[in-house]
């Protein structure tokens, strides 16, 4: 018999706390229960299995749920926390907490279940782009950081060891762990001294150590966004150069490369229009990959593995990407400082299905069955008209809720293949139907 599909439930998080919603459909104009009375919190994330769920207070403390009944596992009292973060599927909190001299190792690996401090370095300073600092592959059998000209590998089964092995390599500047195998590695070093910027993949295997696997290099480059796709046997990378010399563009200038580690390709993405590349996302399977692109109105294409286009999606006001954890529909949207306009495409059709807006949207995310995509309008981006808009796969209007002010929310994770397809559903989205009408808003 097949096992009963998971819950869904929502994350949200306001000035008061967070809670925690059943998943949609919501009847008209209803408020969701709360699963949980609201926390006072300073941040919140889950894990990426969706297991275990993380509320910190700033310089204070950090406390784990279970998502399952949301009963606390653990708390720690953290003096000076600046940020935390769980392992992928929980097994690991990493803390980062301001420390008055390199003597003082402020940058701890804590088993959640025991409470007990596995490992801690000194780090001296906290970015976006270094945190967390320790990287897990999905299954957490594969861990590593970045250190100077060098990055460091774990023994994920005894982290007291500390590390157990290293690969040299000179300027790195950033990490990106391959996830689901953790089989391979990626640094990026910038360019310098008239020597171009390269980013290297290397295999996680110990015995293969320091031997790169595939490389890229590239002028112009100051940054690099990775992104690997399911299977870990392609790497796309956007490079971003401060300055764009072409003059066109005020936010620098991005080009989108492409590397394989069976090194089948080596090279840029073929995209049919000058300009920025907005966003780009491989699918569920991660045989295939969307990309926008372009000098408004922009232009959305899908690749095959390969770097062959597969399907054009046309062009729009469009700066975003959001393919649905089944691989069959997709979004392309316009969000930030563009009109909020939404496109609904059914990709196994290889047709639009509905066009919707979403102003003034932060955030926007499908739901982990594939059901739903998710828009919300969040504080501090915004301090005004904040909201959360609940549409279902065919992109109509399912629930609305407005709110003084909203800071965070997040779908639940959970594994898509827990959730039949969109033609196993029982319950007809369509007969719930709203409109974006007074009568049927509701506000925190």
């Amino acid at each position: 018999m097949a096992s009963q599909q998971p819950s869904l439930a929502i994350l949200v998080r306001a000035p008061d706390g967070f809670t925690v919603w059943p998943g949609p459909p919501y009847p008209p104009g209803s408020s969701p229960p709360q699963r949980l009375p609201k926390t006072a919190c300073s941040a919140t994330s889950f894990s990426s299995d969706g297991s275990r769920l993380l509320a910190t207070v700033a310089s204070a403390s950090a406390t784990v749920y279970d998502c399952s009944s949301l009963s606390v596992i653990r708390s720690f009292d953290l003096p000076g926390l600046t940020a935390a973060a769980l392992s992928p599927t929980g097994s690991y909190l990493q803390t980062f907490q301001k420390s008055s001299s390199p003597q003082v190792k402020n940058v701890t690996v804590w088993h959640v279940d025991t409470a007990t401090a596995l490992y801690q370095h000194y780090q001296k300073n906290l970015s976006k782009a270094n945190w967390p600092m320790v990287q897990f592959s999905a299954d957490e059998s594969v861990a590593c950081r970045m250190a100077t000209n060098e990055m460091q590998f774990f023994d994920t089964n005894d982290f007291t060891k500390g590390i157990v092995y290293k690969v040299r390599l000179p300027g790195i500047a950033a990490l990106q762990l391959a996830s689901a195998p953790g089989s391979h590695v990626a640094g990026f070093v910038p360019e310098a001294k008239g020597v171009p910027a390269s980013v290297q993949i290397f295999s996680c295997d110990k015995d293969a150590q320091n031997q790169v696997v595939a490389r890229r290099s590239f002028f112009r480059c100051s940054t690099v966004q990775f992104h690997w796709n399911k299977g870990s046997t392609g790497l796309l990378i956007v490079s971003q150069a401060d300055v764009d010399k072409t003059n066109q563009s005020y936010y620098g200038e991005t080009k989108l490369h492409y590397l394989t580690t069976d090194r089948a390709f080596e090279g840029i993405v073929p995209l049919k229009k000058e300009g920025p590349v907005h966003d780009v996302q491989w699918s569920s399977s991660g045989s295939e990959f969307a990309v926008v692109y372009g000098y408004m109105p922009a232009k959305a294409t899908i690749f095959n593995k390969k770097c062959n286009p597969l399907h054009e999606l046309g062009e729009g006001p469009y700066n975003t990407i959001r393919w649905n954890p089944k691989g069959r529909f997709i979004v392309i949207a316009g969000f930030g400082n563009l009109p909020g306009d939404m496109a609904f495409w059914d990709y196994s059709e290889k047709k639009l299905i509905q066009k919707a807006k979403a102003e003034w949207s932060v955030i926007s995310e499908w739901s982990p069955d594939g059901r739903h995509f998710m828009t919300a309008t969040t504080a501090p981006r915004l301090q005004i008209d904040n909201r959360i808009k609940i549409f279902d796969h065919t992109g109509s209007l399912q629930f609305i809720k407005e709110f003084e002010k909203l800071y965070q929310v997040d779908w639940k994770p959970e594994s898509p293949e827990r959730f039949g397809d969109i033609a196993e559903l029982t319950i007809s989205l369509n007969g719930i139907k709203i409109e974006e009408t007074k009568n049927f808003r509701t506000r925190f």
